[in-house]
């Protein structure tokens, strides 16, 4: 939970709660952005609102869907166990967090097929397959998020790797002779 506080007089302060971290919503900020900023230049090349609206809403999912990926990561990997009360409660807390980053990430997948269905264009391909692009994009990039967020952890561990010589190369390997056929140079 995020929070403003406004000094209103000497003393009085005014509070304003608003949900995630002001982090994240800049984060969100950036993503409408970059869409914005795809939706402009591809409406100014092909002066068609069709496959502006697609790839700026398919940018926006996308790289709101990374961030929700990373999110989710992190939270999974801090997730407690449950032992006590305490942690139970943490845990149904982080649930709800995770909950409502996917309602926002589907709400976000809802609206822009929601949008594109209903431009003026006709077809198979405009009716069916453009207004799901961008809830595909969203999702594929929310699971390269969870992996990316995971990518830098390594555990090390003894193994029979750890055990060979740091020294010893491997051998280059040896050319195969195949003996050529007759007649065929």
């Amino acid at each position: 939970m995020g929070r403003i506080a406004r000094q209103v007089s000497e003393g009085t302060t005014k509070y304003y709660w608003y949900p995630g971290d002001k982090k994240e919503w800049k984060r969100a900020a950036i993503a409408v952005g970059i869409g914005l900023g795809v939706f402009l230049v591809l409406w100014l090349f092909a002066r068609d609102l069709l496959p502006a609206v697609v790839g700026g809403t398919s940018v926006t999912a996308g790289v709101s869907g990374l961030n929700f990926g990373r999110r989710d990561a992190r939270a999974v990997a801090s997730f407690p166990d449950l032992s006590g009360r305490a942690a139970r409660l943490a845990a149904v807390a982080q649930t709800g967090r995770a909950a409502w980053r996917g309602l926002a990430h589907g709400f976000g997948g809802a609206a822009a097929a929601v949008l594109i269905i209903n431009l003026p264009h006709g077809g198979f391909v405009a009716d069916w397959v453009l207004p799901v692009l961008p809830a595909v994009v969203g999702a594929l990039a929310h699971q390269a998020g969870m992996l990316v967020e995971q990518l830098p952890v390594s555990a090390s561990t003894k193994g029979p790797a750890a055990a060979a010589p740091a020294a010893a190369a491997p051998a280059p390997a040896a050319a195969a002779t195949a003996p050529a056929a007759d007649g065929a140079k």
